[in-house]
């Protein structure tokens, strides 16, 4: 027997109404802000992730799914959507529409160990901000982020950590302070964060090894260092979040696993998902455009797992609504009226589900209620003669005869 590879899994139609719930909830709250759609491809040039995310971060020298194709070119499958928004950005020249808001969905894949919440094809809703460069943009960034999150229902089990990671300026003589704690550590650390230390020393502090989070307790911390310009970014980004009224803690030792950030950095997390506790995440990326060949230009991100927030919704209550109608119908001459009647009602709106596999009514009423159906249509040969129909309110478990004439009107008022 076929099965899928280990680390993917299939999304079967009872799960693909949360995702829908999910992707629906962006479209609508990202518009309020300005955000449109952008879809990128799913593989891209190796280059454009090495030079974007970082050579020496884990996702680029372990995680990618990198292959040649036949003309020879080194390509490899999306680990993140933001080096794919940035490059579209730079071969676009959109520097001259900004700001430029966009979001995105879809999969990204790293080949690492699956876990809760985390599959080697992993899906990811994301937005991306050029243009505004003060704290002003980040904290409506954030409110946007919790808005979302509080619209689907989790606001309440999630807390918004903050933390500043600096600029060029003040990060460099940062790093050899670290690097020179973290050599004093190093019998304490892991084998990947002895590797780590020399070329990107503050991967050491995101490391969740219990070892290693122990051991950088001591180290000292980026907010210790800010130069003037970063210190009072980070001063009014607080200060942008208290006039919201968007709650806050600040992690000092919070840092982002990608290279491409500077100064503002947060991520929103949550109790009931174990160590990788993140659903969303992101940060400014000024230099990143830049970098990428394009004209100089702010930038700040995140980007929301969606196997995370799919296990952290109350399933129930979003899959409740089922169909609004179920259509019972008895005999050939009702299976042909129900086929005229469901598709006039489909028309107006109402979703009905038609029978089309024969049965007496109490089988076909139990189909009605695995459909979860609002109300049940039945119609037989007596309801055609009077030109009527019987419907049954599921909820409440009453019934009545409608007129075929006055059906559409006594559905759209009841539902």
């Amino acid at each position: 027997m076929m099965q899928t590879v280990r680390g993917v899994h299939d999304i079967l139609p009872d799960e693909v109404a949360i995702w829908q719930f999910l992707e629906a909830k962006a479209l609508t709250i990202f518009g309020l802000y300005g955000f449109t759609e952008i879809r990128s491809p799913l593989f891209e040039k190796t280059e454009l992730f090495a030079r974007a995310v970082g050579a020496t971060t884990d996702i680029v020298e372990k995680e990618m799914y990198t292959f040649a194709d036949r003309g020879g070119d080194s390509l490899s499958l999306r680990p993140e959507g933001t080096a794919s928004v940035v490059r579209s950005f730079v071969q676009q020249s959109l520097h001259r529409q900004l700001p430029w808001k966009v979001w995105y969905r879809g999969p990204m894949f790293r080949y690492e160990r699956p876990q809760k919440g985390r599959q080697r094809q992993f899906h990811q809703i994301g937005c991306e901000l050029f243009g505004p460069v003060g704290p002003l943009a980040d904290a409506e960034l954030m409110a946007m982020v919790m808005h979302y999150l509080g619209d689907v229902g989790l606001q309440a089990a999630l807390v918004l950590e903050i933390n500043s990671l600096g600029c060029l300026a003040c990060r460099t003589p940062y790093r050899a302070l670290l690097i020179a704690a973290l050599r004093q550590a190093a019998a304490h650390l892991c084998e990947d964060c002895n590797h780590r230390m020399e070329r990107n020393p503050l991967r050491v502090l995101d490391c969740k090894r219990e070892t290693c989070r122990a051991t950088v307790t001591a180290a000292p911390i980026m907010l210790d260092h800010l130069c003037l310009g970063c210190r009072d970014h980070f001063y009014q980004l607080k200060g942008h979040l208290e006039t919201l009224g968007v709650p806050y803690v600040v992690n000092p030792r919070m840092v982002r696993g990608l290279d491409y950030y500077n100064r503002t950095a947060f991520e929103v997390t949550s109790v009931g998902l174990g160590a990788q506790n993140a659903v969303a995440a992101g940060g400014r990326y000024d230099g990143l455009v830049e970098q990428m060949g394009g004209t100089s230009t702010p930038a700040i991100g995140f980007a929301m797992g969606m196997e995370r927030l799919v296990l952290l919704l109350d399933r129930q209550k979003i899959l409740a609504r089922g169909m609004d109608v179920y259509l019972a119908t008895l005999g050939a001459s009702a299976e042909n009226a129900g086929l005229v009647l469901a598709e006039t009602l489909r028309r107006g709106g109402i979703s009905v589900e038609l029978n089309l596999g024969g049965g007496s009514l109490k089988s076909q009423m139990k189909r009605a209620d695995r459909a979860q159906a609002r109300f049940t249509v039945m119609l037989g040969d007596t309801e055609i003669e009077k030109r009527s129909v019987i419907i049954k309110d599921m909820a409440e478990g009453v019934q009545q005869e409608v007129a075929r004439s006055e059906i559409m009107d006594y559905l759209l008022t009841r539902l």
